[in-house]
Protein backbone atom coordinates (compact mmCIF):
# COMPACT_ATOMS: atom_id res chain seq x y z
CA UNK A 1 0.00 0.00 0.00
CA UNK A 2 1.23 3.45 -0.97
CA UNK A 3 1.49 5.94 2.02
CA UNK A 4 -1.16 7.99 0.81
CA UNK A 5 -2.55 7.98 -3.25
CA UNK A 6 -3.53 11.49 -3.29
CA UNK A 7 -0.95 13.21 -1.38
CA UNK A 8 0.35 16.50 -3.05
CA UNK A 9 3.67 15.91 -5.18
CA UNK A 10 6.90 15.63 -2.13
CA UNK A 11 9.98 18.53 -2.59
CA UNK A 12 13.11 18.30 -0.87
CA UNK A 13 15.52 21.22 -0.55
CA UNK A 14 18.27 22.12 1.75
CA UNK A 15 21.13 24.78 2.24
CA UNK A 16 24.50 24.64 4.38
CA UNK A 17 24.69 26.53 7.62
CA UNK A 18 28.10 27.49 6.81
CA UNK A 19 27.37 31.48 7.32
CA UNK A 20 24.58 33.54 6.86
CA UNK A 21 22.85 33.66 3.39
CA UNK A 22 23.21 36.03 0.46
CA UNK A 23 21.22 37.96 -2.06
CA UNK A 24 22.15 35.01 -4.24
CA UNK A 25 20.60 32.28 -2.11
CA UNK A 26 18.05 34.74 -1.44
CA UNK A 27 17.02 35.15 -5.16
CA UNK A 28 17.98 31.71 -6.54
CA UNK A 29 16.55 29.15 -3.28
CA UNK A 30 14.96 30.60 -0.33
CA UNK A 31 12.69 33.79 -2.12
CA UNK A 32 10.64 30.86 -3.50
CA UNK A 33 10.81 28.08 -1.10
CA UNK A 34 7.97 29.75 1.14
CA UNK A 35 5.92 30.12 -2.35
CA UNK A 36 6.18 26.26 -3.32
CA UNK A 37 4.54 25.17 0.35
CA UNK A 38 0.94 26.34 -1.27
CA UNK A 39 1.24 23.97 -4.35
CA UNK A 40 3.73 20.64 -2.96
CA UNK A 41 4.43 18.84 0.29
CA UNK A 42 7.86 20.70 1.50
CA UNK A 43 10.57 19.33 3.36
CA UNK A 44 13.46 21.78 4.21
CA UNK A 45 16.58 20.50 5.89
CA UNK A 46 19.64 22.93 7.19
CA UNK A 47 22.48 20.21 5.65
CA UNK A 48 25.04 20.50 8.58
CA UNK A 49 26.29 17.22 8.13
CA UNK A 50 27.67 18.53 4.39
CA UNK A 51 29.06 21.46 6.10
CA UNK A 52 31.39 18.96 8.04
CA UNK A 53 33.52 18.17 4.52
CA UNK A 54 35.14 21.34 4.98
CA UNK A 55 36.82 21.87 8.67
CA UNK A 56 33.95 24.00 10.76
CA UNK A 57 34.71 25.62 14.24
CA UNK A 58 32.01 23.46 16.55
CA UNK A 59 30.39 26.61 18.30
CA UNK A 60 30.19 28.65 14.84
CA UNK A 61 28.72 25.68 13.22
CA UNK A 62 26.12 25.20 16.11
CA UNK A 63 25.11 28.98 16.60
CA UNK A 64 24.93 28.98 12.13
CA UNK A 65 23.12 26.36 12.34
CA UNK A 66 20.43 28.29 14.56
CA UNK A 67 20.58 31.48 12.36
CA UNK A 68 20.34 29.25 8.83
CA UNK A 69 16.38 27.75 10.34
CA UNK A 70 15.44 31.15 12.11
CA UNK A 71 16.15 32.99 8.81
CA UNK A 72 14.15 30.18 6.49
CA UNK A 73 11.59 30.72 8.82
CA UNK A 74 11.84 34.64 8.21
CA UNK A 75 11.51 34.54 4.89
CA UNK A 76 8.76 32.31 4.57
CA UNK A 77 8.52 28.76 5.69
CA UNK A 78 5.28 28.05 7.43
CA UNK A 79 6.12 25.06 10.00
CA UNK A 80 2.43 24.19 10.23
CA UNK A 81 2.48 23.66 6.57
CA UNK A 82 6.64 22.45 6.05
CA UNK A 83 8.83 20.12 7.68
CA UNK A 84 12.22 22.36 8.82
CA UNK A 85 14.59 20.28 10.43
CA UNK A 86 18.25 19.85 11.08
CA UNK A 87 19.68 16.91 8.93
CA UNK A 88 21.99 15.41 11.42
CA UNK A 89 18.47 15.43 14.08
CA UNK A 90 17.00 12.87 11.65
CA UNK A 91 19.94 9.89 11.74
CA UNK A 92 18.47 7.74 8.99
CA UNK A 93 20.00 10.34 6.64
CA UNK A 94 23.28 9.11 7.42
CA UNK A 95 22.41 5.25 7.86
CA UNK A 96 20.76 5.34 4.45
CA UNK A 97 23.40 7.00 2.87
CA UNK A 98 26.13 3.92 4.00
CA UNK A 99 23.95 1.67 2.04
CA UNK A 100 23.90 4.11 -1.03
CA UNK A 101 27.50 3.97 -0.58
CA UNK A 102 27.95 0.50 -1.23
CA UNK A 103 25.43 0.62 -4.04
CA UNK A 104 27.33 3.41 -5.98
CA UNK A 105 30.44 2.94 -8.29
CA UNK A 106 34.06 4.62 -7.59
CA UNK A 107 34.09 6.00 -11.19
CA UNK A 108 30.70 7.52 -10.73
CA UNK A 109 31.83 9.47 -7.63
CA UNK A 110 35.40 10.46 -8.76
CA UNK A 111 33.47 11.99 -12.33
CA UNK A 112 31.77 14.63 -10.03
CA UNK A 113 33.21 17.84 -10.95
CA UNK A 114 32.24 19.66 -7.84
CA UNK A 115 34.62 17.15 -6.23
CA UNK A 116 37.40 18.51 -8.43
CA UNK A 117 36.45 21.79 -7.38
CA UNK A 118 36.54 21.67 -3.68
CA UNK A 119 39.37 18.95 -3.64
CA UNK A 120 41.66 21.81 -5.86
CA UNK A 121 40.13 24.66 -3.27
CA UNK A 122 41.05 22.52 0.49
CA UNK A 123 43.73 20.64 -0.81
CA UNK A 124 44.74 20.16 2.74
CA UNK A 125 41.88 18.49 3.51
CA UNK A 126 40.73 16.20 1.01
CA UNK A 127 38.68 13.94 2.91
CA UNK A 128 36.86 10.69 1.97
CA UNK A 129 33.43 12.70 3.06
CA UNK A 130 34.30 14.95 0.24
CA UNK A 131 34.27 12.07 -2.35
CA UNK A 132 31.28 10.23 -1.06
CA UNK A 133 29.27 13.07 -0.03
CA UNK A 134 26.68 12.97 -3.44
CA UNK A 135 25.60 9.24 -1.74
CA UNK A 136 24.68 10.85 1.42
CA UNK A 137 22.88 14.07 -0.89
CA UNK A 138 21.03 10.75 -2.30
CA UNK A 139 20.04 9.84 0.66
CA UNK A 140 18.71 13.08 1.91
CA UNK A 141 16.29 12.89 -0.90
CA UNK A 142 15.80 9.12 -1.54
CA UNK A 143 14.91 8.30 2.56
CA UNK A 144 11.65 10.85 2.34
CA UNK A 145 10.76 9.55 -1.46
CA UNK A 146 11.12 13.12 -2.65
CA UNK A 147 9.28 13.58 -6.34
CA UNK A 148 11.08 17.04 -7.30
CA UNK A 149 14.28 18.50 -5.95
CA UNK A 150 15.13 22.05 -6.64
CA UNK A 151 18.67 22.15 -8.40
CA UNK A 152 21.10 24.72 -9.46
CA UNK A 153 23.53 24.29 -12.48
CA UNK A 154 25.98 22.82 -9.37
CA UNK A 155 24.00 20.43 -8.46
CA UNK A 156 22.13 18.61 -11.65
CA UNK A 157 25.31 16.43 -11.69
CA UNK A 158 24.67 14.92 -8.00
CA UNK A 159 21.00 14.78 -8.85
CA UNK A 160 21.19 12.45 -12.06
CA UNK A 161 23.87 10.57 -9.59
CA UNK A 162 20.57 10.27 -7.40
CA UNK A 163 18.46 9.13 -9.98
CA UNK A 164 20.97 6.55 -11.53
CA UNK A 165 21.51 5.07 -7.65
CA UNK A 166 17.55 4.83 -7.20
CA UNK A 167 16.91 3.40 -10.46
CA UNK A 168 19.92 0.77 -9.90
CA UNK A 169 18.64 -0.38 -6.24
CA UNK A 170 15.01 -0.77 -7.53
CA UNK A 171 16.32 -2.62 -10.76
CA UNK A 172 18.61 -5.43 -7.90
CA UNK A 173 16.08 -4.92 -4.72
CA UNK A 174 12.60 -4.67 -6.62
CA UNK A 175 11.25 -0.79 -6.42
CA UNK A 176 11.72 1.50 -3.53
CA UNK A 177 12.93 4.80 -4.16
CA UNK A 178 10.92 6.96 -5.95
CA UNK A 179 13.02 8.07 -8.96
CA UNK A 180 13.21 12.19 -8.26
CA UNK A 181 12.72 14.75 -10.84
CA UNK A 182 14.96 17.89 -11.01
CA UNK A 183 11.95 21.35 -9.90
CA UNK A 184 12.68 23.77 -12.85
CA UNK A 185 10.74 26.66 -11.00
CA UNK A 186 10.24 30.12 -12.87
CA UNK A 187 13.27 31.30 -14.39
CA UNK A 188 15.34 33.09 -11.51
CA UNK A 189 18.02 35.88 -11.78
CA UNK A 190 21.63 34.37 -11.32
CA UNK A 191 23.28 36.84 -9.31
CA UNK A 192 26.58 37.57 -9.94
CA UNK A 193 29.52 38.84 -7.76
CA UNK A 194 29.51 42.68 -7.59
CA UNK A 195 33.27 42.97 -8.10
CA UNK A 196 33.62 40.36 -10.80
CA UNK A 197 30.42 39.28 -12.41
CA UNK A 198 31.89 37.09 -14.24
CA UNK A 199 31.75 34.94 -11.26
CA UNK A 200 28.33 33.76 -9.22
CA UNK A 201 28.02 35.66 -5.77
CA UNK A 202 29.34 34.15 -2.71
CA UNK A 203 30.01 34.28 0.74
CA UNK A 204 33.32 32.33 0.62
CA UNK A 205 34.77 35.60 -1.12
CA UNK A 206 37.40 36.80 -0.03
CA UNK A 207 36.30 40.53 -0.96
CA UNK A 208 33.29 41.75 1.49
CA UNK A 209 32.10 44.31 -0.98
CA UNK A 210 31.40 41.40 -3.57
CA UNK A 211 28.65 40.07 -1.93
CA UNK A 212 25.56 41.12 -0.22
CA UNK A 213 24.40 39.27 3.06
CA UNK A 214 20.68 39.18 4.00
CA UNK A 215 21.80 40.68 7.94
CA UNK A 216 24.02 43.38 6.17
CA UNK A 217 22.18 46.82 7.45
CA UNK A 218 20.99 50.04 4.81
CA UNK A 219 23.77 51.72 4.78
CA UNK A 220 26.29 48.36 4.16
CA UNK A 221 23.90 47.54 1.15
CA UNK A 222 24.09 50.99 -0.12
CA UNK A 223 27.90 51.27 0.58
CA UNK A 224 28.31 48.33 -1.07
CA UNK A 225 25.88 48.55 -4.68
CA UNK A 226 27.61 51.87 -4.86
CA UNK A 227 31.33 50.72 -5.12
CA UNK A 228 29.72 47.94 -7.81
CA UNK A 229 31.57 47.12 -10.59
CA UNK A 230 30.05 49.02 -13.62
CA UNK A 231 32.15 50.24 -16.82
CA UNK A 232 32.64 53.68 -18.46
CA UNK A 233 29.93 54.10 -20.55
CA UNK A 234 26.90 55.17 -18.18
CA UNK A 235 24.53 53.77 -19.96
CA UNK A 236 21.91 51.59 -17.89
CA UNK A 237 21.52 48.84 -20.54
CA UNK A 238 21.86 45.00 -20.66
CA UNK A 239 24.38 43.43 -22.85
CA UNK A 240 27.05 40.73 -22.78
CA UNK A 241 29.66 43.17 -22.48
CA UNK A 242 28.28 44.69 -19.96
CA UNK A 243 28.33 42.14 -17.26
CA UNK A 244 28.13 44.26 -14.11
CA UNK A 245 25.57 46.74 -15.28
CA UNK A 246 23.60 43.52 -16.32
CA UNK A 247 24.06 41.84 -13.00
CA UNK A 248 22.69 45.15 -10.97
CA UNK A 249 19.78 45.07 -13.91
CA UNK A 250 18.86 41.54 -12.43
CA UNK A 251 19.21 42.23 -9.25
CA UNK A 252 16.37 45.47 -9.67
CA UNK A 253 14.30 43.34 -11.99
CA UNK A 254 14.23 40.33 -9.75
CA UNK A 255 12.97 42.55 -6.69
CA UNK A 256 11.14 44.84 -8.39
CA UNK A 257 9.23 42.82 -11.08
CA UNK A 258 10.44 44.62 -13.76
CA UNK A 259 12.19 43.78 -17.12
CA UNK A 260 14.97 44.94 -18.67
CA UNK A 261 13.43 47.07 -21.06
CA UNK A 262 11.25 49.05 -18.22
CA UNK A 263 14.76 49.56 -16.01
CA UNK A 264 16.02 50.84 -18.84
CA UNK A 265 13.77 53.67 -19.60
CA UNK A 266 13.49 54.50 -15.84
CA UNK A 267 16.71 55.54 -15.83
CA UNK A 268 17.49 56.83 -19.71
CA UNK A 269 19.85 59.56 -19.23
CA UNK A 270 20.76 59.38 -15.40
CA UNK A 271 23.80 57.11 -15.31
CA UNK A 272 24.78 54.90 -12.88
CA UNK A 273 24.53 56.81 -9.37
CA UNK A 274 20.62 56.92 -9.25
CA UNK A 275 20.63 53.28 -10.83
CA UNK A 276 22.70 52.23 -8.03
CA UNK A 277 21.29 53.75 -5.52
CA UNK A 278 17.26 52.54 -6.63
CA UNK A 279 18.85 49.06 -7.04
CA UNK A 280 20.02 49.86 -2.81
CA UNK A 281 16.89 50.83 -2.28
CA UNK A 282 15.57 47.52 -4.02
CA UNK A 283 17.27 45.33 -1.89
CA UNK A 284 16.68 47.16 1.37
CA UNK A 285 13.04 47.57 1.25
CA UNK A 286 13.03 43.40 0.17
CA UNK A 287 15.21 42.43 3.68
CA UNK A 288 14.21 45.05 5.89
CA UNK A 289 10.41 42.67 7.39
CA UNK A 290 12.46 39.79 6.74
CA UNK A 291 15.30 41.16 8.59
CA UNK A 292 12.58 42.03 11.82
CA UNK A 293 11.46 38.66 11.81
CA UNK A 294 14.76 37.25 12.17
CA UNK A 295 15.82 38.62 14.93
CA UNK A 296 12.85 38.09 16.45
CA UNK A 297 12.98 34.44 16.03
CA UNK A 298 16.68 34.24 17.05
CA UNK A 299 15.64 36.00 19.93
CA UNK A 300 13.23 33.41 21.30
CA UNK A 301 15.38 30.27 21.20
CA UNK A 302 12.46 28.29 23.11
CA UNK A 303 10.32 28.61 20.23
CA UNK A 304 13.04 27.87 17.15
CA UNK A 305 14.12 24.73 19.12
CA UNK A 306 10.77 23.62 19.36
CA UNK A 307 9.81 24.12 15.33
CA UNK A 308 13.35 22.30 14.86
CA UNK A 309 12.57 19.12 17.55
CA UNK A 310 9.02 18.86 16.02
CA UNK A 311 10.00 19.00 12.43
CA UNK A 312 12.96 16.82 13.27
CA UNK A 313 10.01 14.10 14.61
CA UNK A 314 7.86 14.65 11.94
CA UNK A 315 10.93 13.98 9.61
CA UNK A 316 12.61 10.91 11.30
CA UNK A 317 8.96 9.28 10.64
CA UNK A 318 8.60 9.30 7.46
CA UNK A 319 12.78 8.23 6.92
CA UNK A 320 12.38 5.51 9.32
CA UNK A 321 9.68 4.03 7.05
CA UNK A 322 11.89 4.16 3.94
CA UNK A 323 14.83 2.73 5.67
CA UNK A 324 13.16 -0.16 7.49
CA UNK A 325 12.16 -1.31 3.90
CA UNK A 326 15.71 -0.64 2.74
CA UNK A 327 17.26 -2.62 5.50
CA UNK A 328 14.68 -5.56 5.11
CA UNK A 329 15.73 -5.68 1.14
CA UNK A 330 19.48 -5.83 1.18
CA UNK A 331 19.82 -8.45 4.39
CA UNK A 332 20.24 -6.69 7.29
CA UNK A 333 18.66 -8.39 10.73
CA UNK A 334 16.10 -6.20 12.37
CA UNK A 335 14.88 -7.62 15.26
Amino acid sequence: MSETPLRKPRILSGIQPTGTFTLGNYVGAVRNWGALQQEYECLYMVADLHALTVRQEAAALRRQTREAAAMLLAAGIDPGRSILFVQSHVPAHAQLAWVLSCNTQFGELSRMTQFKDKSAKHADNVNAGLFTYPALMAADILVYNADLVPVGVDQKQHLELTRNVAQRFNNLYSPTFTVPEPYIGKTGAKIMSLQEPEKKMSKSDTNANSFILMTDDADTILRKCKRAVTDSEGVVRAADDKPGVTNLMSIYGVLTGKSFGAIEAEFAGQGYGAFKEAVAASIIDAFAPIQAEYARILADKAYLDGVLSQGAARAAGLAQRTLTKVYKKVGLLQL
